[in-house]
């Protein structure tokens, strides 16, 4: 039987046929998917972590058990996991371990354009790439497999265009799997300095019998066509280039890291010119060069964004074949929040205070954008806090002026650190918590303040107010950032404070199911006398029309977050 998949859609299916029991992650584009799709499956128990570093390591005591078992995050997620990440590729596995990190060339959703075959390398975890949804099952298929041959955890690398791209996939019967007795072990699994200097020559010499491996794997593949062009390539890159150039020869390669230096050597020798095709780093053009092989890569494509079947062509054999130019491209859309987001009334406050603000990952992170431009930093999960710290310490008037912002869900994979590090330090800073219920910016997932799980089970629900109180806060309130007059008042009493403070901007999510609202409103053209105070939410609803704001009905959904900054009282229930 054959389906389409979405390429994360089958790696979940891959989990499911190579036995894989045991998945824990933390939502992030272009990765997402991944865990959701395995969460449908009885046999597999999925969940939600805090945190990536804390995803892997459930992922790596289930290993250590006996189960198999993944972790799946993007790749800015696999920084967070790096710690026990580079330790566990020292440990080995007992059941298969399989880190599923999903790359974002083009930066469609993440705040850099990493290659993880960087940190791959670094860590001396192998790394298998996909070019399409078959690859991605398969490849996690074989991913386990790898991971127990050669006891090592084994990094799937994904980027958005195989994530989120759909090809046949053949669904086959599971591979039954009895979990591996778990035994104690301590020279295996307790890096202390002399027992990982023993495990570190078994890292090295793992390499060398995977690149050996590597050679004859039917995951690296010549293809010869016309000699004159020859083209090595991996994921999604080697789709491209198929099509750019079809009848030139190809080594495709699966397996990225370790690469296959006598594979490599043969089919140069079998071509006139040779190129490295690949996304982001040099990476594969850096080990051709090490043989001594004569390549052309970086100095003809980019070392940013993403790739695509007109660019390589231009770049290999001169021709520009774009179906559009510059002038008539599809309009850009830029991203914005929703109508009804609560965070537009935190974001309309702290605009109008002008404070200082430091932002974190999330959808409020748009509050950057015009035109509320409130937010001057973001950096990574939970630098906020970190950073509204580090403010003050530079010059303490900050603290009469500044605030860290994030949502609950980041609060919980890295902002609490910081936030004790604040009150360890006897630092000063105001620390505003988005809570709107839900992991919003990856679509709606569920996390330790929403009181379900993964699958929708009910569970415990981690109060923000308590825990923060635990951890030594004495400055703590809830306010409704929709009660634009009481939101502004806390914040600048919260700023005075002379000791760390909380505000809980507690309101939900606007597309969350249980969320209601009345339905569209509409601006009296009798009452608007054009100040457009209205256009300074930023709501996508409310548009100029001969340079009068009116609400679009279609996108309204009556919040009323406009009826609280008209002063005329202009904005009332559609007629």
């Amino acid at each position: 039987m054959k389906k389409m998949m979405l390429g994360n859609e089958a790696v979940a299916r891959g989990m499911l046929e190579s036995g894989i029991s045991v998945v824990s992650s933390y939502p992030g584009t272009p990765s997402t998917e991944i865990t959701e799709f395995a969460a449908k499956y009885e046999e597999i128990y999925a969940e939600w972590a805090p945190n990536e570093k804390v995803a892997v390591e459930v992922a790596i005591g289930a290993s250590i058990a006996g189960a198999r078992a993944a972790a799946c995050m993007k790749h800015v997620g696999f920084n967070v996991a790096a710690d026990p990440a580079f330790t566990v590729s020292y440990t080995g596995v007992n059941g298969g371990l399989v880190f599923c990190v999903a790359d974002d060339p083009g930066l469609h959703s993440s705040q850099n354009e990493q290659d993880t075959r960087r940190l791959a390398v670094a860590a001396k975890i192998p790394v298998l790439e996909p070019s399409d949804s078959t690859e991605c099952k398969e490849f996690t298929k074989l991913a386990v497999s790898l991971s127990e041959q050669f006891d090592t955890p084994v990094i799937l690398r994904l980027s958005t265009r195989v994530a989120h791209s759909q090809s046949l996939v053949e669904l086959c019967e599971p591979t039954p799997y009895q979990r591996k007795p778990y035994e104690k072990n301590p020279g295996k699994y307790v890096m202390m300095p002399g027992m990982a200097k023993v495990r570190h020559s078994f890292v090295e010499k793992r390499l060398k019998d995977m690149a050996a491996w590597a050679e004859t794997a039917p995951v690296n593949r010549i293809e010869m066509g016309d000699t004159k062009i020859g083209i090595i390539a991996s994921g999604i890159a080697y789709e491209y280039a198929k099509e750019a150039v079809p009848n030139a020869s190809f080594l495709k390669l699966g397996l990225t890291y370790p690469l296959c230096a006598d594979l490599i050597k043969d089919f140069a020798s079998k071509v006139e010119k040779l190129y490295v095709i690949e996304e982001l780093e040099p990476i594969t053009e850096e080990f051709c060069k090490t043989l001594g092989i004569s390549v052309i890569g970086k100095e003809i494509l980019s070392l940013e964004g993403e790739y695509s079947t007109e660019l390589i062509k231009k770049a290999i054999l001169g021709i520009d074949d774009t179906v559009y130019t510059q002038d008539d491209q599809l309009p850009i859309r830029p991203p914005i929040m929703c109508p009804g987001c609560p965070h537009r009334g935190a974001h309309y406050v702290l605009k109008k205070l002008g404070v200082t603000v430091n932002g974190d990952i999330g959808c409020y992170t748009l509050g950057a954008l015009p035109p509320m431009q409130s937010m001057d930093t973001c950096v990574c999960m939970g630098a906020s806090v970190s950073m509204v710290h580090g403010f003050g310490l530079a010059d303490p008037a900050f603290n009469k002026k500044t605030v860290a912002i994030l949502g609950d869900s980041t609060f919980i994979h890295s902002g609490i650190t910081p936030l004790i590090n604040i009150l360890y330090n006897k630092g000063v800073g105001t620390v505003i918590i988005l809570h709107n219920s839900i992991t919003g910016m990856t679509g709606d997932q569920q996390n330790t303040t929403t009181g379900y799980t993964l699958k929708g089970d009910a569970t415990n629900i981690i109060s923000l107010e308590k825990l923060c109180e635990a951890i030594g806060v004495k400055r703590i309130r809830v306010e409704d950032p929709f009660d634009l007059q009481g939101f502004e008042k806390a914040v600048k009493e919260e700023i005075a404070a002379e000791e760390p403070s909380v505000i809980i901007s507690r309101r939900p999510c606007a597309l969350l199911k249980g969320v209601k609202f009345p339905g569209p409103i509409s601006i009296d053209p009798n009452k608007c006398i054009g100040c457009k105070m209205c256009m300074k939410i930023g709501c996508p609803a409310i548009v100029l029309k001969n340079d009068r704001p009116v609400i679009d009905s279609t996108l309204c959904n009556g919040c009323g977050l406009c009826k609280k900054v008209c002063k005329p009282n202009a904005i009332g229930d559609n007629k």
